[in-house]
């Protein structure tokens, strides 16, 4: 049998699959060339290929040259010889776009709602999501950095989610970054309100390093007061005043809120009046409200802590066996294991706490059963108080009664707003005005020095809160004209009218700058807002009940000098305030604590392990967590006692 070749000429080659695969995408490269070509000298065409869907054109001199992609707006060639497989490819490994593929769609039962049921929603993946909430696990619970990079969180989200690839810490820490800057700009720019600042300085005992703290205070549109941490910077030493105010002022011009501030409140010391000097001399006068006259506010819970240490110095040597017994019996804790026991024997709770002087003595006071047993066991404690020394600590412990709760409540970051201090202050004045005069010298003494401390003080803060309480609509003039003639004597109607001049400024100055407003706008503003917090939960106290007590007997003060003053502008007065002008004060913070109130959260995150992180990862860290928890603590009551806590806390539960 004759084998011959079976091969056929080149020409008369049969096709095969891979050539006939081949053919065809030489054939749709053709067509697309062509409609390429059809797109640049017709841009009318109807397009057929599915990658002009996620691409946008760019025309130069009428022609079309450019394709930008809209998902990550590279642009890409849009020449005759190009076709769209470049645009196609660029599409399958483009990382903006947002992947909507059919078989990544689950169903998973989400979180339960408040009427406690759970529901069904549709999941898809997006690794944008995923970053992002990355990003604020790490904020929220103070992880490290790092933990991007540990081998058991990497199995871990790859076990959850194999699409997601776990980025490096430099990319979280720029996330973080993202972040604290888009909120704090989306703050500043819904709020349309003047905004208050408190500042105060930390050192890092790990790093060696001193931060500043700025906390912003202002009336949101649905008038409630919010406070937030715009700035923790890092502040080289030494900490003079000109190195302070210009960090100061670098943060300002930082968020362009330069020409929107209205106070800035500070502990009470030179440095601190000096750095308000030179930033008064750096910003434009003319922005701030009474051309900068209230831009200083005191801190009153700093204040009123100085006039305690003064008095107390007085009346130190009359209570000195009280201080030195609660001394001796914490000094060690096998006395403290005594006390305890004998603090049982005769039925006292032994877990009060002794951090302040009235607390210490209010404390003492309970415990006098428990030192006098005491006495007779241990023969080394001798200093047990005579009865005239716990009858002069219980003298002393009541004057100072007042001063702890008003420090209590200034010490608060959750308190409304600056007009509810203003009664308090006069009150406190007004109890010092009569230990005065006590028949008991040691505290007619203390009384005295207290009041020469307030004195100091009391002309700077009082302005402030005395407008405050004005723009009140419960008390307007009628509470200054209740205190002053108390306090003033004489003189109080030359310091009323001073307090009414600066608020009918004040009103002028506010009517200049809204008067193309128009009161129906103001109307529609305010109709659905509701001012939240005014009310207080205490007692009424010695002065509240007197001031009803005048009220019912003079009906004159119902409306006041300046109430008809403002009336003749034609306008619902009170609307205009509360839409207006007095949000800017009654925001006001006369207490530096929100600042200081940081710092206890700065402590976890520049510990032994973190102390090599860069300050300005650290100011990113502060800011971003104080708004994130906030957002969490309406979603507390039906969660784990850690729902919201750092990576240092951790117990066993049952």
């Amino acid at each position: 049998m004759l084998l011959y070749d079976m091969a056929t000429p080149e020409n008369d080659k049969q096709p095969t699959m891979n050539d006939e695969d081949e053919l065809e995408d030489n054939e749709q490269e053709a067509v697309e060339n062509n409609e390429q070509e059809v797109v640049e000298n017709n841009p009318k065409k109807r397009l057929k290929s599915a990658a002009w869907n996620h691409f946008d054109p760019i025309f130069v001199d009428g022609v079309r040259r450019w394709e930008k992609c809209i998902h990550c707006k590279k642009q890409l060639t849009s020449r005759s010889n190009d076709g769209t497989t470049h645009l196609k490819d660029h599409y399958r490994i483009c990382l903006g776009k947002n992947t909507r593929d059919i078989r990544q769609h689950i169903l998973v039962q989400g979180q339960k709602t408040v009427d406690g049921k759970a529901y069904m929603s549709k999941y898809s993946f997006d690794v944008e999501v995923y970053r992002d909430e990355l990003a604020k696990m790490i904020i929220i619970h103070d992880y490290p950095l790092s933990i991007v990079e540990h081998y058991g969180f990497r199995k871990y989200i790859e076990s959850l989610q194999p699409l997601f690839k776990v980025p490096c810490r430099n990319t979280v820490k720029g996330d973080i970054m993202k972040i604290k800057k888009c909120h704090i700009l989306k703050c500043f720019e819904e709020n349309a309100s003047r905004i208050a600042l408190t500042s105060d300085m930390w050192t890092s005992s790990n790093q060696k390093k001193g931060y500043m703290a700025i906390t912003t205070h202002y009336i949101d549109v649905n008038w409630k007061l919010q406070n937030q941490i715009m700035s923790f910077i890092h502040v080289p030493s030494p900490h003079t005043a000109d190195a302070l105010s210009q960090a100061m002022m670098e943060c300002f011009l930082e968020w362009s809120i330069d020409n929107k501030l209205s106070t800035l409140t500070l502990d009470n010391c030179s440095t601190n009046d000096a750095i308000i000097d030179k930033l008064l001399g750096t910003l434009t006068t003319s922005s701030l409200i009474l051309k900068g006259r209230i831009f200083n506010m005191r801190c009153c819970a700093h204040i009123i802590n100085l006039i305690v240490q003064d008095g107390f110095s007085v009346i130190a040597n009359a209570i000195e066996n009280v201080r030195n017994s609660v001394s001796y019996w914490t000094s060690s804790s096998k006395i403290i294991q005594d006390f305890r026991l004998f603090a049982r024997q005769v039925g006292v709770n032994c877990q009060k706490e002794w951090n302040s002087i009235y607390m210490m003595l209010s404390v003492a006071l309970e415990y006098k059963e428990v030192f006098n047993r005491l006495s007779k066991k241990d023969k080394h404690y001798v200093c047990l108080p005579s009865e005239d020394e716990w009858n002069m600590a219980s003298n002393v412990c009541e004057k100072l009664k007042l001063f702890y709760q008003v420090t209590e409540k200034f010490s608060g970051t959750k308190y409304p707003t600056s007009n509810i201090f203003f009664p308090l202050i006069c009150d406190m004045k007004l109890s010092l005005l009569s230990w005065s005069v006590s028949d008991n010298n040691v505290i007619k003494s203390m009384a005295s020095t207290m009041l020469t401390k307030f004195e100091k003080y009391w002309n700077v803060i009082h302005n402030v809160m005395s407008v405050a309480i004005v723009l009140d609509p419960k008390y307007k003039l009628k509470l200054i004209n209740y205190f002053f003639p108390k306090l003033y004597g004489n003189e109080a109607r030359s310091e009323i009218m001073q307090v009414r001049n600066i608020v009918t400024e004040l009103f002028e100055e506010y009517k200049k700058k809204h008067n193309a407003k128009q009161g129906a706008s103001w109307k529609r503003q305010c109709e659905t807002n509701v001012f939240e917090g005014r009310g207080s939960t205490l007692s009424k106290s010695t002065w509240e009940l007197d001031f009803e007590n005048m009220l019912s007997k003079d009906d004159r003060l119902e409306k006041t000098e300046l109430d008809d003053y403002l009336a003749e502008e034609g306008f619902d007065i009170l609307m205009w305030w509360k839409c207006n002008g007095s949000k800017d004060i009654l925001a006001i913070p006369i207490s530096s604590v929100a600042s200081e109130s940081t710092f206890s959260m700065s402590g976890n995150k520049v510990t032994k392990q973190r102390n090599r992180l860069k300050a300005e990862t650290v100011g990113a860290l502060m800011c971003s967590q104080s708004w994130l928890r906030k957002e969490l603590q309406g979603k507390k009551q039906a969660e784990p006692k850690a729902f919201d806590q750092t990576v240092a806390y951790d117990e066993d539960v049952e």
